[in-house]
Parts: C-alpha cells; sequence; structure tokens
C-alpha cells in the first residue's frame, strides 16, 4: 500500500535519476567540460527539477567519478589523466577476472550459461555481416554490454558485481568504451572476432569449473581496451568516438 510519504520518496527518488542521467550525458557530451563548475542552481535552471534531487543526483555522480567537490562548494567536472584510465581499465580486468574466477569456482546454471552463450551467438551474427553498419554496431553494443552483466552477476557476489557497476559508470572504463574506436580501426572486424572469441572461451572455462583460467582470460579480454587507448592517443581525431574523450588530460 502507498502512503503519500512513499510516494513523494519515490517521486524525489525518480527525479534524481533523471537529473543524474541529463548531468552524466551533458558531461559525456562535452557540454560541460573537464573544469566547469556544476552548481544546483544552475541544475535546477537546465533540468527543470527541484534542488532536492539535484543534490542527491550531483553526489551521485560524484561517486561514480565524474565529478568532484570545489572548496567554495559545489562540484565541477573531472579530468582524468591517461594514467588514471590506464588504472580504471587494469581494475576492470582484475574484478572481471575475479567475477570469473567465482563464478566457474562456484558454478553457474545452464540457463544463465546459455543466456551468455546467446549474447555470444548475437554478436557472432553482427560480424558475420562483415560490415558494420549503425544498426550493427548498436545490436554489438548491447549483447556486448549484455555479456559482462551477466559475467558480472554469474559470481553470485553482491560485492564484486557492485564494485564492477561502479567502475563501468566511468565511461571509457567501461566493456563499450572503445567500441566506437575499435570499429573504426582497419582491423576491426578481426579485433572484434577476436574479442568475442574470448568470451566463448570464457564461458567454456566457467562450465568447465576452470577457475584460474577463467579469471586469465577475462585480464586478458580487458587489454584489448589498453590496445585501443593507445591508438587513440596515437589519433586525436578519433577521440570524439570515445564517450568522455574530452575528459581526458595528455600530456
Amino acid at each position: 500500500m502507498h502512503t503519500p510519504a512513499t510516494d513523494t520518496h519515490d517521486g524525489s527518488a525518480s527525479q534524481t535519476v533523471r537529473a543524474q542521467l541529463r548531468l552524466r550525458e551533458m558531461i559525456l557530451d562535452g557540454e560541460l567540460p573537464a573544469g566547469e563548475r556544476v552548481s544546483e542552481p544552475v541544475v535546477a535552471e537546465i533540468t527543470g527539477i527541484s534542488r532536492t534531487p539535484i543534490r542527491a543526483a550531483l553526489v551521485r555522480l560524484q561517486e561514480e567519478g565524474l565529478l568532484e567537490p570545489i572548496p567554495s562548494g559545489g562540484f565541477r567536472v573531472r579530468a582524468f589523466s591517461v594514467d588514471e584510465i590506464r588504472d580504471a581499465i587494469e581494475i576492470r580486468g582484475t574484478l572481471e577476472g575475479l567475477a570469473a574466477r567465482l563464478a566457474a569456482e562456484r558454478g553457474v546454471p545452464d540457463g544463465e550459461l546459455r543466456a551468455m552463450s546467446d549474447c555470444v551467438a548475437r554478436i557472432d551474427d553482427v560480424l558475420d555481416a562483415g560490415d558494420l553498419d549503425e544498426a550493427r554496431f548498436e545490436r554489438y553494443v548491447d549483447a556486448n554490454a549484455r555479456f559482462h552483466e551477466l559475467l558480472a552477476g554469474a559470481c553470485r557476489s553482491e560485492v564484486v558485481q557492485r564494485q564492477v557497476a561502479r567502475g563501468n559508470a566511468l565511461p571509457f572504463a567501461s566493456p563499450n568504451g572503445f567500441i566506437r574506436v575499435q570499429a573504426a580501426a582497419p582491423d576491426a572486424l578481426r579485433t572484434l572476432l577476436i574479442a568475442n572469441a574470448q568470451h566463448r572461451a570464457v564461458i567454456e572455462a566457467i562450465a568447465g569449473r576452470e577457475g584460474a583460467r577463467a579469471e586469465a582470460l577475462m585480464r586478458e579480454h580487458a587489454r584489448i581496451a589498453h590496445r585501443n587507448l593507445q591508438a587513440s592517443l596515437a589519433n586525436p581525431r578519433v577521440m570524439d568516438l570515445i564517450p568522455g574523450g574530452r575528459l581526458i588530460r595528455q600530456g
């Protein structure tokens, strides 16, 4: 049964999510550049949302790492060094490796393994076409994100799942962070095929209860993002293909 207090709480939570999503979009699109001050009154004016849920949204974005507090009050958009991004990618590989090992050691129901295999099959279907148009690209992104989501859930550890989700909140550290850069590379198809072969090998290792192998495969899988980062740094023209790429501070 809903009470007025419950309805008010739900409405405020919904507005907080709306404000959080809108602000994240503005940051990643470059509307709010690195170093830009972000205050409650300004955000309220932009979004038309009251200041209480905005305050909660700003705190959430600080927890995600996209904002940092400033001594005079309010927040500013963070910039990220290349080393910080490398570290974030490394942490993702470590956490997803841990998730894969725990999944293998604890066992995963056949239905979940089939769901992961379905993601691999969907990616194969996309790549078999040979040409990644926008529609196929979106299908790839969806299937890839779903695979990584299922992997995190398969470990049966809420602690690990929370840490994986927190790391993925930084767009360039997420599994799809460098996908557009990857898709634009001359050897794109080959790299994407290798990545999906790694997905398949991880499923096999989990099904075979091979924890160490599953962990090593996922850590190696994250190294593709390291290579994509290096390619992006060597060709600044592709930086805009990375969500939040303008937040990366070079030099």
